[in-house]
């Protein structure tokens, strides 16, 4: 709990002073971006091990304590293998919000640069990463209980699917970056349109970033990526995600929490209260990561001058780290 609430006094009140910035003043700031299951995890780690990196996540479903199987944590001994910052930060009752992660990634990469290693921003949730690699000025809106509590019941009344329609009919870009069964922000979004008259996604405004950034997109053929989220949902049955949602059921974490909705855990909830088969939900899941994959697409362009993509095939490792080397001007060392 202390560790979000100075993030949250730092969020209130940090601004960082880039507009005057060089590019040789800036922090120079690694980025391994990609769908989920296209092994970021695995090339990250691989590329910090040889390159005196640290690894800052930037999936939001890593942030919550006892949520290890369906998000597929870094192991223990991946961690201790390389630091990684921002996993394990709050408990799944608990909100981490845009304005609180982004400082304290700011945070976590400034301190990373500090001690002389190379600081890595890893993840697949786009509106996180933009935030932090874009400099976003995210305006602060204060919450409206109010207003919020009538969306959040209109919104429960219709369904999260219906009610992510109406979000996009009244701003079609913000309902196109958020997933429509994330009741949550769809309702973020529409209370704070109300409440300003304003489009939610006209109030992301870019700032300057203080980052000198080297973005790797990782990419493979969708039929593969397909097959490696399929792997994925039964390696995760199998080694105890069931056990690990009643678990947090029993620990009285309700399945409409935010961190609850994440893909799998919402689903999983329906099957142990009854409401799915097993063979359901995990039909659903795989459903629903496929359309998250096609989600993410529109956060990380392929056509984006700023993203350099590799598609993962024998070599690409050795590919992505000269060019890390060339970025973070330390020469590759001679074998």
């Amino acid at each position: 709990m202390q560790y979000l609430d100075n993030h949250k006094r730092q969020a209130d009140s940090t601004v960082i002073e880039v507009s005057n910035l060089r590019i040789a003043d800036r922090i120079p700031l690694v980025v391994i971006l990609g769908p989920t299951a296209v092994g970021k995890t695995e090339i990250a780690i691989q590329l910090a091990q040889s390159q005196k990196g640290e690894i800052i996540s930037a999936d939001s479903r890593l942030f919550y304590r006892g949520m290890d199987i369906g998000t597929a944590k870094p192991s223990r001994a991946e961690r201790d293998g390389v630091p990684h910052h921002l996993i394990d930060i709050a408990d799944v009752n608990e909100n981490v919000s845009l304005a609180v992660f982004q400082a304290a990634a700011h945070q976590a990469i400034a301190d990373v640069h500090q001690r002389g290693n190379l600081p890595f921003l890893v993840g697949g949730t786009g509106q996180y990463m933009r935030a932090v690699i874009d400099g976003w000025d995210i305006p602060k809106q204060e919450p409206d209980p109010a207003l919020r509590l009538v969306l959040e019941t209109w919104g429960r009344k219709l369904g999260a699917a219906e009610i992510h329609q109406r979000l996009a009919i009244l701003d079609p870009q913000a309902a196109a970056l958020i997933e429509p069964n994330n009741l949550r922000r769809t309702v973020r979004a529409l209370e704070v349109i109300f409440h300003t008259g304003k489009r939610f996604s006209q109030q992301r405004q870019r700032g300057s970033s203080p980052y000198h950034t080297y973005q790797v997109g990782l990419i493979r053929p969708r039929t593969e990526l397909y097959a490696r989220i399929d792997a994925r949902i039964a390696a995760m049955l199998q080694a105890g995600f069931v056990e690990e949602v009643r678990t947090l059921l029993e620990a009285g974490y309700h399945p409409d929490l935010p961190s609850m909705t994440a893909i799998g855990y919402r689903q999983i909830a329906a099957y142990l209260q009854g409401k799915l088969s097993l063979e359901e939900a995990v039909m659903l899941i795989k459903r629903l990561s496929r359309q998250f994959v096609r989600r993410q697409a529109n956060w990380f362009k392929l056509d984006d001058p700023n993203i350099h993509w590799f598609q993962i095939e024998p070599g690409t490792l050795d590919v992505i780290a000269d060019q890390i080397r060339m970025f973070s001007g330390i020469l590759p060392s001679e074998s």
